[in-house]
């Protein structure tokens, strides 16, 4: 590596972005005449890398980054006002999971395991809404939502009267979660936006519930027709399964959660390991697990398994992928 060129391009396949828009930005290492579009580049790679989705693809942050980068990344942003067009992650989740794949693989080749974990759990938490989203025809957005939940028997967002028996299994949080997502398309961009930090990730919880846990089935369940609602309960439970598998438990033992400990690689593979012998106990992800071992991905068989639980195949997105690509021809 013998010229500052060649320091730049590597930094950028490795997609250390945040490290090369420094030396850019300070005058270290200045690639002639392309600064700008390179240092936009770096900083929208940073974010979608770091999966700071309320700020991918916003105006006022985006600088020379082509716009087809831009649309790409606008797919996983959740929109931070209650009538924001598009609706990004709303709409679907199934974006957002191509590129929490993509994060994941990039993550494990980077070594940056603490980070790997952050996004196996910021999977786990949404995954009972990306099965449930066949159903709803959308990812739980609450302007649309209301039809599929509420009527008569729903027992969906509705409080527990004082000394009547406890009939619904969502617990206090979730159900105002659920009570809140009804209302919350006509309350203030503020008050959105502390909804979809604090709750949203409640109501996938409690949808999840419905379909794989609830006792005594509501109307939100039994409206489906019988051939749906046992495809969607299936979808779920697995879910479930992953939320509560050793991957996601690392993150106790990471700086994500309530320690100072980051997992080994080789304790990544190992909890992954035991997560996969524990989801092949039920048909649905023994079927997408049959043949982990043949696709290459850093954790085999988790996009098989996302792709079973959205009943959508997914793949790892290449966006990243594009914007290293993209700073390395602008580089020349």
């Amino acid at each position: 590596m013998r010229t500052a060129q060649d320091v730049l391009k590597a930094l950028a396949h490795r997609y250390a972005f945040g490290d090369l828009e420094a030396l850019i930005t300070r005058g270290t290492l200045a690639p002639n005449g392309r600064a700008d579009g390179v240092a936009a580049l770096c900083a929208f790679g940073q974010r979608v890398l770091d999966l700071d989705a309320e700020d991918f693809g916003m105006p006022e942050a985006v600088g020379d980054v082509p716009h087809d980068l831009l649309d790409r990344a606008r797919a996983s942003r959740m929109p931070q006002a209650p009538r924001e067009q598009p609706r990004g992650a709303l709409a679907s989740l199934r974006p957002a999971y191509r590129l929490l794949l993509e994060v994941i693989s990039i993550r494990w080749y980077r070594r940056d395991m603490a980070a790997l974990v952050a996004a196996v759990h910021i999977a786990s938490e949404y995954l009972a809404m990306l099965a449930w989203e066949p159903v709803l025809g959308h990812a739980g957005d609450p302007a649309r939502i209301g039809p599929a939940v509420n009527g008569e028997g729903s027992r969906f967002g509705v409080p527990v009267e004082p000394g009547s028996a406890r009939v619904c299994d969502h617990t206090r949080p979730e159900r105002a979660a659920c009570e809140r997502t009804l209302r919350v398309s006509t309350e203030p961009p503020p008050g959105w936006r502390a909804y979809l930090d604090r709750q949203h990730s409640q109501v996938a919880s409690a949808l999840g519930d419905c379909a794989a846990r609830c006792r005594t089935p509501c109307t939100v369940m039994t409206r489906l027709e019988d051939g749906v609602r046992a495809r969607l309960s299936e979808r779920c439970r697995l879910a479930a399964d992953f939320t509560d598998s050793a991957l996601v438990k690392l993150r106790h033992a990471a700086p994500v959660g309530h320690g100072f400990g980051v997992p080994s690689p080789e304790e990544v593979q190992a909890a992954w390991a035991r997560a996969r012998k524990s989801l092949a106990h039920q048909p649905l992800g023994r079927a997408a697990l049959q043949d982990a071992d043949k696709d290459h991905y850093p954790l085999p068989g988790l996009p098989a398994l996302f792709s079973k639980i959205a009943d959508a195949t997914l793949v790892p997105d290449t966006l990243l992928h594009d914007v290293s690509t993209r700073i390395t021809a602008t580089l020349g």
